[in-house]
């Protein structure tokens, strides 16, 4: 739903016990508003995709959105208003079933996306300089996506690798980007505190490697399009549990097969994966949420020493694969 251009924000506005709903007001322009009806019951979270301009925005509403008297409304702040670049005439990402709520429209059996970054064109050079200007004047918090046009946006679908040298950063926002995948250097950003990859629906997995980053204490992330949503439980792609550097390249890999297009160092112990690739999946914690981790370990004893799951996910290292058994959908 679309309102003239201009600088929003997000207020809740008239409120009652048959229905609520999100305004978003343009501030300098007509006063258009465009409404979004929301259900009357309990809270629910309303996610409206892009917070482009005109879009309506994402924002909890129900019963804690009132005040004691039901008649007055509360105000929600945006916290994403400035975390998006700007629009354009093509779409700035794609879109995949991977983990479609529905059985009938997701694939039974799910694999990678098997995207390559190619690192000739333009959005993926701006990203680089982008990331080199950050490193250089030690800046925390990074929202390299703001700086991208749509066109440009729509070119990445991985971060370099030199995302390694953001020591200094705390603050890390991804807010609705074309990411499929985020490289394991990731997890030499020493310094990251809140992590932010919201509404980038093709992410659904994480590398392991962020669990170096030991003073992430916040995350605001798309769950239900994550292999471990606990609303639909969508498949884990399948894994080869051991590759040997006899029948694989480790340096020149199927991303639609490994998840990655090279793999240089063991998740766990940080050595050379030389010899052999063990991969794994294991759910676990990071920050404010449950991740689906991928493991690329270089022996059978590091994979063993992955810490147990959360209870409500398959708690051991596995392969993933239709057949894998996982704890029934919640409410079921």
């Amino acid at each position: 739903m679309r309102v003239p251009e201009g600088a929003a924000q997000d207020r809740l506005v008239g409120a009652s016990v048959e229905a609520r709903s999100i305004a978003r007001t343009t501030e300098g322009g007509s006063g258009t508003r465009a409404t979004l009806p929301v259900e009357r019951h309990g809270l629910r979270h309303l996610e409206a995709g892009r917070q482009r301009a005109g879009y309506c925005s994402v924002a909890w509403v129900g019963s804690c959105a009132m005040s004691g008297n039901e008649a007055e409304p509360r105000m929600f702040t945006n916290r994403f208003a400035d975390a998006v670049g700007p629009s354009g005439r093509a779409p700035d990402r794609d879109r995949c079933r991977c983990t479609d709520p529905s059985v009938k429209t997701r694939p039974a059996r799910v694999a990678f996306h098997a995207e390559r970054q190619d690192t000739a064109r333009d959005g993926w050079r701006h990203l680089l300089t982008l990331i080199e200007e950050a490193a250089a004047d030690g800046r925390t918090v990074f929202k390299p996506f703001v700086e991208l046009s749509a066109e440009e946006r729509r070119q990445i679908v991985t971060l370099p690798p030199t995302i390694a040298t953001l020591t200094k950063v705390r603050h890390l926002v991804l807010y609705g980007t074309n990411l499929v995948r985020i490289p394991p250097e990731i997890g030499a950003m020493a310094s990251l505190e809140v992590f932010e990859p919201y509404t980038s629906h093709r992410l659904h997995w994480y590398p392991y490697e962020l669990t170096r980053c030991t003073r992430l204490r916040d995350s605001t992330v798309s769950t239900r399009v994550l292999y471990t949503s606990f609303n639909n439980r969508p498949p884990f792609p399948s894994l080869r549990p051991v590759t040997t550097a006899t029948e694989a390249d480790f340096t020149r890999l199927d991303p639609g097969v490994w998840g990655a297009d090279r793999v240089d160092a063991c998740s766990v112990c940080a050595e050379p994966v030389d010899h052999e690739l063990h991969q794994a999946w294991i759910s676990l914690r990071v920050a404010t949420d449950v991740l689906p981790l991928l493991v690329n370990a270089c022996s059978a004893a590091c994979l063993a020493a992955v810490p147990r799951g959360p209870s409500g996910h398959v708690r051991t290292p596995h392969h993933g694969g239709p057949d894998l058994a996982q704890p029934p959908v919640r409410g079921a």
